[in-house]
């Protein structure tokens, strides 16, 4: 009986461990890899971390617009510790093994900040919407206690239901290969190494990204369809101009976030797509949250006069 018992304890055992194979295909840029990603790292948190303190410390920067930014740079650095730093270690160890406890962990947060980070750019763009085209209700309809709710809302709305997905996809059984072709454990190269049927888990991945994803994205649209629709009647060149340099900042990281993250998500996936699921990832995980402290910064005046303010101090 025993030592029936003991290869079923063995085997539970080796599926504790999952292997990151990350960027394994490329031996000779592995230092290379890790002092670029280093870098990026340093730069998000450091930019992101800037815009943050900016906009709690300067008295010019205390509008609603400002208090979703510092929430959304907060939140690109969340969003970002959840998977870097792993993959850094990972890189400058070539230790590569992850417990089942780590991988799920790291999954449940990497989707608990990608959701909040969708509903939150949703916000920004309802913000965005009252305040051009219902500029005399904007301080009524988008007041702080209005604003405390909607960044609430986004950051906790998505927390039990994350959790209950992850808890789903790591109670499946493993077999055969513990090696995710990916660099975080993400849905679907986790999914990939699951014995058994797995269609109610990528259905439950299909209905997750319509209600986080699709929606924000859908409600994003709508609001700049008016917003542009209003800046055209403007009589004013400079007006419009104007206009469109407050929205068009928001606006950029919205297609590349979104456009990023729906390829992803809503395409069928096979084994011959993991080498483009990875370059995506990068794209909407890491990319992104290093150039939008940028394009927030570099075109706001606002934010520019309250750095150098900063700087000067």
């Amino acid at each position: 009986m025993r030592d029936e018992e003991k290869p079923r304890e063995d085997n539970l055992t080796e599926l504790i461990e999952f292997v990151l194979l990350g960027f394994a295909d490329m031996p000779h840029l592995q230092w290379f890899l890790f002092g670029l990603f280093l870098i990026i790292y340093i730069i998000i948190l450091m930019s992101n971390g800037t815009i943050f303190l900016i906009t709690k410390m300067d008295p010019a920067l205390q509008s609603p617009m400002y208090f979703f930014l510092s929430n959304f740079s907060f939140l690109e650095i969340c969003y970002v510790s959840a998977t870097l730093p792993r993959m850094l270690m990972n890189l400058g160890t070539q230790r590569r093994r992850i417990s089942l406890v780590a991988c799920a962990t790291q999954m449940c947060f990497a989707l608990m900040f990608g959701g909040t980070e969708c509903l939150l750019l949703a916000v920004m763009a309802y913000d965005r919407y009252v305040a051009i085209c219902n500029p005399l209700h904007y301080p009524l309809v988008m007041n702080h206690r209005v604003c405390i709710q909607l960044v609430t809302g986004s950051w906790t709305i998505g927390i039990p239901v994350m959790i209950e997905h992850t808890y789903q996809i790591f109670s499946l059984p493993f077999c055969g290969s513990k090696q995710i072709n990916h660099f975080f454990c993400d849905i679907f190269p986790i999914l990939r190494l699951a014995c058994g049927d797995t269609f109610v888990n990528e259905m439950v991945v299909s209905i997750l990204v319509v209600l986080f994803v699709m929606v924000p994205f859908l409600l994003i649209l709508g609001s700049y369809s008016k917003i542009i629709f209003l800046i055209l009647k403007l009589p004013s060149a400079t007006s419009r101009a104007k206009a469109f340099s407050t929205c068009s900042s928001h606006l950029m990281v919205v297609v590349l976030f979104f456009g990023s993250a729906i390829i992803t998500y809503l395409r069928p996936y096979t084994r011959h797509s993991e080498g483009t699921d990875k370059v995506l990832s990068l794209f909407y995980t890491i990319l992104i949250p290093t150039f939008n402290p940028m394009i927030y910064s570099l075109r706001n005046k606002d934010v520019i006069m309250a750095l150098r303010k900063l700087l000067c101090k």
